[in-house]
């Protein structure tokens, strides 16, 4: 088959389904502006896999499963940002008194030198006060890598402010 014929094929299946596409993206998601989104995104998805979605037993049916996995995707990062506020929300604000400001501003320059998810990870755990479980729920990842990467980010937070500085910081966030 042609590149020419190719394109007109799925052009004719795009205007064929992308209304069809476009409703199921909207009864999964029940969002009618990213319906269309998904919808778009799915029939791009498969313009680039075209000459093998062509030869399944039903393009509709690849499609339709594209645009239900597109959906998913974006219903979990709904929920998982809902999380995130739900927790930022539900921590009170705990009155601090008399903060040794020199040592905020070193704590804070070192954590910026992490990358985002050590420092994610350490933030979390340890000012925060969270557990393992919960961090990686509100990071999307793994329990294992929330061990890890907070163990890592505090290595170099030893390293960074000196072993007795960081051990301090630990010891008194998780009081």
């Amino acid at each position: 088959m042609s590149a020419d014929e190719a394109s007109a094929e799925f052009r004719d299946f795009f205007e064929r389904h992308h209304a069809g596409l476009s409703r199921l993206a909207y009864l999964l998601t029940g969002e009618p502006d990213a319906a269309d989104d998904l919808a778009a995104d799915a029939m791009v998805a498969l313009w680039h896999r075209w000459p093998e979605v062509r030869q399944v037993d039903s393009p509709l049916a690849y499609a339709r499963g594209t645009v239900a996995n597109l959906a998913r995707e974006r219903v979990r990062a709904a929920v998982r940002e809902r999380r995130r506020i739900r927790l930022f929300w539900s921590r009170g604000s705990e009155p601090v008194h008399g903060p040794d400001v020199a040592t905020v501003v070193t704590v804070r320059a070192a954590l910026e030198r992490l990358p985002f998810r050590k420092r994610a990870c350490v933030v979390l755990r340890y000012a925060f006060d969270l557990p393992e479980k919960e961090v990686a729920q509100v990071l999307g990842i793994a329990v294992g890598t929330v061990k890890s990467q907070t163990s890592k980010g505090v290595a170099e937070l030893r390293r960074l402010l000196g072993p007795t500085a960081a051990e301090q910081l630990v010891v008194r966030s998780s009081r």
